[in-house]
């Protein structure tokens, strides 16, 4: 099965297709989402991420590896990426985009997605929610949400919580729990008692920045969590 992944992962990055953009919503002071039209041929599974090329500008580092926000079975592709006050070229030309213009995306690529139907934790550090909101916006329209243990717990130190309304909405109508988390110490607490009571069989998925994700998976490992049962996406700032 891995092996699979890896072959199908190869074989996406070289398809590239133009994506039409239609337009930028500023979530937060520092937190963009980006609109883009969805070709037929537009397939991901939710969690998965693409590989982002700039066309409509001529610039040195112009590919880049953002999660799809948005869900299979929207119409439209979503990506959302945190800007700060100094921003890299790519994300220069991403704020610069006007109806009309494209980019392109290859992919999707990544084993960062729901594969069995066991109790599932979902970990957000910050802007890694953005994989999750695909995953959870997908199990609402599928209407699986009520049929296994999910529990998303968001943890944002600077207290942006993106989506929030949003996920909300799909909680209310899936049996999904959220938790909003604003220091390291809760998050290991909330962990620490999911462990115990999925110690067996649960599945735990974590995205967010490679220091948060990294030390959360090893707080999990201590608390005799499979390695197997732990799967990583590192987001990078750019």
């Amino acid at each position: 099965m891995i092996l699979l992944a890896i072959i199908q992962d190869v074989f996406s990055i070289f398809k590239k297709r133009d994506l039409l953009f239609i337009k930028r919503i500023q979530e937060t002071e520092n937190i963009y989402t980006f609109l883009f039209e969805k070709a037929e041929d537009n397939i991901w599974k939710a969690g998965q991420h693409g590989l982002f090329t700039i066309t409509h500008q001529k610039i040195k580092d112009h590919t880049r590896a953002f999660s799809i926000a948005s869900a299979p079975n929207e119409d439209v592709i979503q990506v959302t990426m945190r800007v700060s006050d100094a921003p890299s070229d790519f994300k220069k030309s991403m704020l610069g985009l006007k109806q009309g213009d494209s980019i392109k995306m290859a992919g999707p690529v990544g084993p960062f997605y729901l594969k069995e139907k066991q109790p599932t934790i979902l970990v957000a550090g910050g802007i890694g929610i953005t994989p999750f909101r695909s995953v959870l916006k997908q199990l609402e329209t599928e209407g699986t949400g009520k049929k296994h243990d999910i529990h998303l717990l968001y943890s944002d130190s600077n207290k942006d919580f993106v989506f929030r309304e949003e996920l909300e909405n799909i909680s209310e109508k899936t049996s999904i729990s959220i938790a909003y988390i604003e220091t390291k110490k809760q998050l290991q607490q909330e962990l620490a008692t999911l462990a115990t009571l999925y110690s067996n069989n649960g599945k735990y998925l974590i995205a967010g920045p490679k220091s948060m994700v990294n030390d959360m998976a090893t707080y999990l490992q201590k608390q005799t969590i499979s390695k197997k049962n732990i799967i990583k996406d590192i987001l990078i700032g750019y």
